[in-house]
């Protein structure tokens, strides 16, 4: 009975050592990368062809005039939203490519995303649209390189509600995620 304890102890030994974590793949924009020229790629592939463990890489190059923001650019933000809606408009795609670019280059600045919506609906509903529409701008910051540890999402619902009226004009200034960077 021990002898058998002993097997089953070191077979789960020597199967969580194979155990391996998926990496995940770097992301490139295509639209940014630039083609190695002919001339370089023959050289490229007469050295593959020659030795083939060698990596080839590719360059790149960076435009640095887009990645200068103004303090104005992060000074918006404030993204809002269509009445029963977590979709983020086209016009705000800009402002959170901004915010993305700015937390990816700051890895240790640390935001919250406040969800809010008008005060039609319950205060359940509420609570859950306004945490549907700040997990959208999280994962919208997210697939433009933000990590997940800089980004705390937490929903208001209608108990931020910024006008006291009744009409279409105040409603819309109420569905919004506003972006509050730590320690401000």
């Amino acid at each position: 009975m021990q002898k058998n304890l002993w097997k089953v102890a070191v077979l789960a030994l020597l199967l969580s050592a194979c155990k391996s974590t998926p990496m995940n793949p770097a992301q490139v924009d295509p639209s940014v990368a630039r083609p190695i020229p002919p001339a370089q790629q023959e050289n490229t592939n007469a050295d593959a062809a020659a030795s083939p463990n060698k990596i080839t890489i590719k360059t790149v190059e960076v435009d640095s005039s887009k990645d200068q923001m103004s303090a104005a650019e992060l000074a918006k933000r404030q993204i809002f939203f269509d009445y029963d809606s977590d979709a983020i408009r086209d016009e705000y795609r800009a402002l959170i490519e901004n915010h993305a670019k700015y937390l990816a280059a700051h890895p240790q600045t640390k935001v919250v995303l406040q969800g809010n919506t008008d005060e039609r609906g319950t205060h359940e509903y509420n609570l859950a649209l306004g945490q549907r529409r700040a997990v959208a701008v999280k994962k919208a910051l997210n697939v433009q390189g933000v990590n997940d540890q800089q980004i705390e999402t937490i929903s208001y619902g209608e108990e931020r509600s910024k006008q006291n009226c009744a009409e279409e004009d105040c409603f819309q200034h109420d569905r919004r995620v506003d972006v509050v960077y730590s320690g401000q």
